[in-house]
């Protein structure tokens, strides 16, 4: 079923689609053309020895295949695609499957898919997804990505910033708002976790409803309780009359528990049982409460090494990790800093009765060239302080100095000092491995294929690599 033949040229990108609904290959087919700077050559297949065949004849510059229309060419998923990715090597290889299958994708991957897509894509999210592998494999110029493909406002829900990779975390809110299953949410500080929770909350059906959000780090453990369940009259000294929690007062709405990974064991254990029951009792109180609520947890810690650890509950994490998000550092998005300057800048000026005319080409270079290890937070502070520092004008680069060195005025004796070096604090070098794969891993939301990319390895090798530790591991606890 060619839907769009023709021969393959340096000027438009080779796209093999492999679906039986030919309804469904018409659909996607239209979603990919809107999304190419280059009108691409798509070609359409309804099985997998079809489209070995097409493989076979020709180079492709993408692949796109339906899981379950993979059948007649092997006994198994894992198979078909391996079969795939050895004729078409040089082809972005993208699994797609409508029921968003885990363990499918997972085999997908470990047979040679570069990703895995759930069914439908939109155009937007398959150009800011492909955008990634394309010039990580140096296929961009091939597909013609197109930078203005999926264009959003700068300003998204709260968000700032149009860069490639936060219109892929607008697609991300966009297609996940509308769920009510848990959210896990990864990035570092300052990267707005928060924004995305209540993004997700207002972009949801529970939009009109409470958001409540409850900071697992900033209130004492012996009070976590009652702040997150409630506590009854009397159930402690000063109790003097019954009082909801968290839980209860986002009943309908939301509920965001950020820095999830300081709340404290025991209490994990009495959120697990909350999550799978959709129950609470307050402290001090025998009943049981009904309660529904979306939860959205985030933390900028590594999970995986927290589980290791015994810091944080595997099957808790299990249980709330049902829709990663991974919000992007500032300077993995050079493109967005300066966008987010001058919004700063104007916001701040407005609020301060001001008038500045922006910054100067050496200023922007030197803000897009710094590393931000405190991310929006950081440079929305800079701001702020040249606002309150300086009267107007243009933004020089003697008055960012300025105003960084007011910042670290303030800053205690102790916090100038380096770090004391750690004696005895080196891990052996498959611990050290491991440690960088599984971070990459929870950078990039758990997707295998990109965390891959990033370290220049194939996912291939990280299942290998996960399998020997799990094996390690085991053995150690059989000894």
């Amino acid at each position: 079923m060619p839907m769009r033949p023709g021969q393959r040229s340096d000027a438009a990108a080779t796209i093999l689609l492999i679906d039986r609904d030919p309804a469904a290959g018409r659909a996607m087919a239209a979603s990919l053309v809107g999304c190419l700077r280059i009108e691409p050559a798509i070609e359409a297949v309804e099985s997998g020895r079809a489209a070995a065949e097409k493989l076979r004849a020709r180079g492709y510059d993408i692949v796109l295949m339906d899981l379950s229309s993979l059948d007649d060419l092997a006994a198994n998923t894992e198979e078909a695609v391996a079969r795939l990715a050895k004729i078409a090597e040089g082809a972005l290889l993208i699994a797609l499957s409508g029921g968003a299958s885990v363990s499918a994708a997972v085999a997908a991957m470990r047979a040679g898919a570069h990703d895995f897509l759930a069914k439908p894509i939109s155009g937007s999210g398959f150009a800011a997804r492909i955008g990634e592998l394309a010039h990580r494999h140096g296929k961009a110029r091939a597909i013609g990505i197109d930078s203005r493909t999926g264009h959003v406002p700068q300003d998204f829900a709260g968000f700032v910033g149009a860069s490639t990779q936060m219109q892929y975390v607008y697609e991300q809110i966009t297609r996940i708002a509308p769920s009510s299953a848990p959210v896990f949410i990864t990035g570092e500080s300052g990267t707005g976790k928060e924004v995305c929770a209540e993004a997700l909350h207002a972009k949801g059906p529970r939009g009109g409803k409470r958001f409540v959000a409850i900071n697992c780090a900033a209130i004492p453990r012996d009070l976590m309780e009652s702040e997150l369940f409630g506590a009854a009259r009397g159930a402690y000294t000063g109790s003097v009359e019954d009082r909801k929690g968290a839980a209860e007062l986002a009943d309908g709405g939301t509920l965001f528990l950020d820095e999830i990974g300081e709340m404290d064991l025991s209490l994990q254990s009495k959120l697990l049982r909350f999550l799978q029951t959709g129950t609470l009792s307050r402290v001090g109180e025998a009943d049981t409460r009904q309660v529904d609520v979306r939860v959205i947890c985030a933390t900028n810690r590594n999970p995986m090494q927290m589980i290791g650890e015994k810091r944080f509950r595997e099957d808790l994490f299990y249980r709330l990790h049902v829709l990663p998000i991974h919000l992007p550092p500032l300077r993995q998005r050079p493109a967005d800093i300066m966008v987010l300057a001058e919004h700063f800048l104007a916001r701040f000026a407005r609020e301060e009765h001001k008038h500045f005319t922006g910054f100067s080409h050496e200023t922007a270079d030197s803000l897009i060239a710094r590393e931000w290890p405190g991310n929006v937070r950081q440079l929305q502070n800079l701001v702020r302080r040249l606002v309150v520092m300086f009267d107007g004008g243009e933004i020089t680069a003697e008055m960012v100095v300025a105003a960084d060195i007011e910042s670290r005025a303030f800053a205690t004796p102790a916090s100038l000092e380096p770090p004391a070096p750690r004696r005895n604090a080196i891990l052996p070098m498959w611990q050290q491995e491991q440690r960088i794969i599984e971070e990459a891993i929870v950078s990039f939301g758990g997707n295998i294929a990109l965390a891959a990319a990033a370290l220049e390895l194939s996912p291939s090798t990280i299942y290998r690599k996960r399998q020997a530790w799990a094996e390690m591991a085991g053995a150690k606890g059989a000894a």
